[in-house]
């Protein structure tokens, strides 16, 4: 994996495949291995940028404290040094924050964003409490490596694949880590939300009962907003196993409505497979693995 020395650090990152550019924010603890399905499959006819956030996986530890306006800088600072002028963004979970927060910062930058079972905010008791406990986890040593287990397993399929995210995971420092997990408990970016003019995808598990409150949350304040639920899974969507298909898909397709000059790759797509149509706001089912 390449490093980019980018804002006063070091990124590591990689880029796969040719076409329109997209870049991927992973959450905390969990490093860009978590899009292994989005690059596999996604760079078949884009540009998939992944990296791991300061102080996560193989980029090293970040004297400046780690804050979403901080990785928003980085991001941008990373498209400047690949020379990609505009990119669509998007982040998983916490990573939707960030990908909200650049997008606000640097509009000029962003052709659209994709919000994974993201929020805004953690506005609700379950998901406050959540973050607090990861949050005192992630800033004790003891219980560090038992929170690295839990989350590498709760996003793989099989125990190669639980190994490939621990051993990831295990390269990140534990304060980095922390800061991620702390900042998230207070951010929020709601009341601004009604600025960003460009357009956005919205993909939620139909069982994530504790993020539905902020799909509908985010239906209601972006202003170009589409929403697709997939049916029968829950938050870890991008995962091994969890959805990636249906998502793979729906982002081509979202892309390609978008943006006209990814339409030709969109529509060879659809010749080929049945699929999952965004904007139509209903359930759908997981497409078979290419």
């Amino acid at each position: 994996m390449p490093v980019a020395a980018v804002n006063g650090t070091s990124l590591h990152y990689r880029v796969g495949g040719e076409g329109v550019p997209i870049v991927f924010i992973h959450p905390p603890l969990l490093t860009s291995a978590v899009f292994a399905y989005q690059m596999a499959q996604l760079s078949a006819d884009m540009k998939v940028i992944t990296f791991d956030i300061r102080g996560h996986g193989r980029s090293p530890y970040s004297p400046a404290p780690v804050t979403f306006e901080l990785i928003a800088e980085d991001i941008k600072q990373l498209l400047d040094y690949l020379e990609i002028e505009k990119a669509f963004i998007c982040g998983y979970s916490t990573g939707g924050e960030i990908a909200m927060e650049a997008m606000l910062a640097y509009p000029d930058r962003f052709l659209g964003g994709i919000l994974i079972s993201a929020q805004s905010e953690a506005s609700d008791v379950l998901l406050r409490g959540v973050i607090r406990l990861m949050s005192g986890m992630s800033g004790w040593r003891l219980s560090f490596p038992l929170l690295k287990f839990a989350i590498s397993q709760g996003n793989a399929d099989s125990k190669e694949t639980q190994r490939n995210l621990w051993r990831d995971a295990k390269g990140g420092d534990i304060r980095n880590i922390h800061q991620y997990f702390k900042y998230s408990l207070n951010y929020t970016c709601t009341k601004r939300l009604s600025r960003l003019q460009t357009p956005v995808l919205l993909l939620y598990g139909d069982k994530d009962r504790a993020f539905k409150r902020y799909s509908a949350l985010l239906l209601r304040e972006l202003p170009h907003v589409e929403l697709v639920m997939i049916s029968k899974k829950k938050h870890q969507l991008p995962t091994p196993t969890k959805a990636p298909d249906s998502i793979n898909e729906t982002i081509r397709r979202w892309v390609g409505t978008v943006l006209p000059a990814g339409k030709e790759a969109v529509d060879r797509e659809e010749e080929r497979l049945p699929g999952i149509y965004p904007g139509d706001h209903a359930d759908y089912a997981e497409q078979p693995r290419l």
